[in-house]
């Protein structure tokens, strides 16, 4: 066999394997979607179907344990997702968002159900992992003075305006 035809042959071969290669890629089912939306899940929730998914939000509300297990529910900033995962990893939540503390932000992999046969119906991740991204802290409310100053002004202007309407009305003199 010719020097050259060793060559031709060697590429033929390599580009049956790239062919391959790409075919096979297209051919197999993506099993983990990279970071996908709550309006993305809600939307295409058929698609997501008992898929691996990665979300990422806040973690809002109660971690409400149920025996070996918790729900949280995760906010990205449009909708909340429902999340079912093992107390052991709920431990490792820190902070709930509230009115006085930002949660924790984290990311979740885990399963997507767009009707959960477990949970009675419900839209929901069952979480393998969790991962903290950013960690949560109390807020500290400042009213300002203005305020302050505006309530105190309308609280003196209504108890005036009351004894005013009791004078008018005969209870501040004797008979």
């Amino acid at each position: 066999m010719s020097h050259v035809s060793r060559n031709t042959l060697h590429v033929k071969n390599f580009v049956k394997f790239i062919v391959i290669m790409i075919s096979t890629c297209y051919l197999l089912p993506v099993t983990c979607y990279s970071q996908v939306s709550s309006t993305d899940l809600i939307n295409n929730a058929k698609q997501y179907d008992g898929k691996s998914v990665n979300y990422q939000g806040e973690v809002i509300g109660d971690v409400m344990v149920r025996g070996e297990n918790a729900w949280i529910n995760i906010n990205d900033k449009k909708n909340a997702i429902g999340i079912w995962l093992s107390s052991g990893l709920a431990k490792e939540i820190s902070f709930t968002g509230s009115y006085k503390f930002k949660g924790d932000v984290i990311e979740v992999e885990g399963i997507f159900h767009k009707s959960c046969s477990l949970h009675g119906g419900d839209l929901d991740i069952h979480a393998k992992t969790i991962k903290l991204i950013t960690k949560g802290y109390g807020i500290e409310e400042i009213i300002p003075s203005g305020k302050v100053n505006l309530v105190i002004t309308f609280f003196i202007i209504c108890l005036t305006l009351a004894v005013i309407y009791f004078i008018r009305l005969g209870y501040g003199t004797r008979r």
